[in-house]
């Protein structure tokens, strides 16, 4: 009699099976390689991504540039009037120019799209004249409440703008800060300090961030802006923007008696600044820098 039908397949067909069975296993090893090889990228990038930190701020790098007598803010079309002032940022600043001249003029800057100019008394050591190596200009979103740095305003292309006090007698009339590179036990004065060899000679100065929406100017270059009380910007001056904060720093140090600025005393500090960023640069850092606080480079990104 007859058995029942057999349930094993013919050679070729077995070896059919087994190869349909392996492609698939490998089939199945390749995509959990890629689905892991993609997770480790993905956080491979994480990792690499640079973590955001949490200050509203961006900066130019902008090295000294040339030394005038001459203020085109205080003393316009008057060159010589002014007491000497280093300049830094557009090289062709002096007692002529207006906004249209910085425009598409070479800078000093990094970024160099960032065609301002600023400047400030030059600082003698005895009767040389002493540069800064150290020039950072930084704009900050410090120094009023959050839902006002939210708000924050760029910088109006043509901006004029000096902080400190030219004429101060005395320390309590200054807003300048003087301090030491590295060496802080020495602590701030609004006067020279006296810093350690081997360290440097800083000098600190914040401009207004308040402005009163209407006025690239004002008759004293200075009531056109104002600096916020209480964490905000007065009624009369309603439009929050940037705050301007010069650092320099002088490769000096030793006997502050040595020390004078063009202006005076070193409570006679002072800066000005001739706003000329592009408008869509300007505009992108206070968007992306200054707004949701994040603290970015010169180049406008996340440092």
């Amino acid at each position: 009699m007859d058995g029942p039908p057999s349930t094993s397949l013919p050679p070729r067909s077995r070896r059919a099976r087994i190869i349909g069975l392996i492609g698939a296993a490998l089939t199945l090893l390749a995509a959990s390689l890629v689905t892991a090889g993609g997770q480790a990228t993905a956080a491979q990038a994480k990792a690499a991504a640079p973590p955001i930190v949490r200050v509203a701020e961006f900066l130019a790098e902008c090295p000294f540039s040339h030394r005038l007598p001459d203020d085109p803010i205080i003393f316009p079309g008057l060159p010589g009037a002014s007491h000497m002032h280093s300049f830094f940022g557009s090289t062709v600043t002096n007692a002529h120019t207006d906004v249209d001249d910085l425009v598409g003029s070479r800078s000093t800057c990094s970024p160099s799209s960032d065609v301002s100019s600023y400047w400030v008394p030059t600082l003698y050591d005895g009767d040389r004249a002493v540069e800064p190596t150290g020039t950072t200009f930084y704009y900050l979103g410090e120094g009023v409440r959050d839902d006002i740095i939210a708000r924050t305003q760029p910088l109006p292309f043509g901006l004029r703008i000096v902080a400190g006090n030219a004429r101060a007698t005395g320390p309590s009339e200054s807003i300048a800060r003087w301090s030491c590179l590295h060496a802080g036990h020495v602590g701030a004065s609004k006067d020279f300090v006296n810093c350690p060899s081997g360290t440097m000679l800083e000098s600190y100065l914040d401009f207004p961030q308040c402005w009163n929406g209407r006025d690239l100017d004002s008759p004293d270059h200075k009531s056109h802006m104002a600096y916020p009380v209480a964490g905000a910007c007065p009624s009369t001056h309603p439009v929050p923007v940037p705050k301007l904060r010069q650092v320099l720093r002088y490769p000096v140090s030793g006997d502050p008696s040595r020390f004078r600025l063009a202006s005076g005393p070193g409570y006679t500090m002072h800066g000005d600044f001739f706003n000329a960023w592009p408008v869509a640069e300007m505009e992108r850092r206070v968007r992306d820098c200054i707004r949701p606080v994040i603290k970015c480079g010169a180049d406008g990104r996340p440092s």
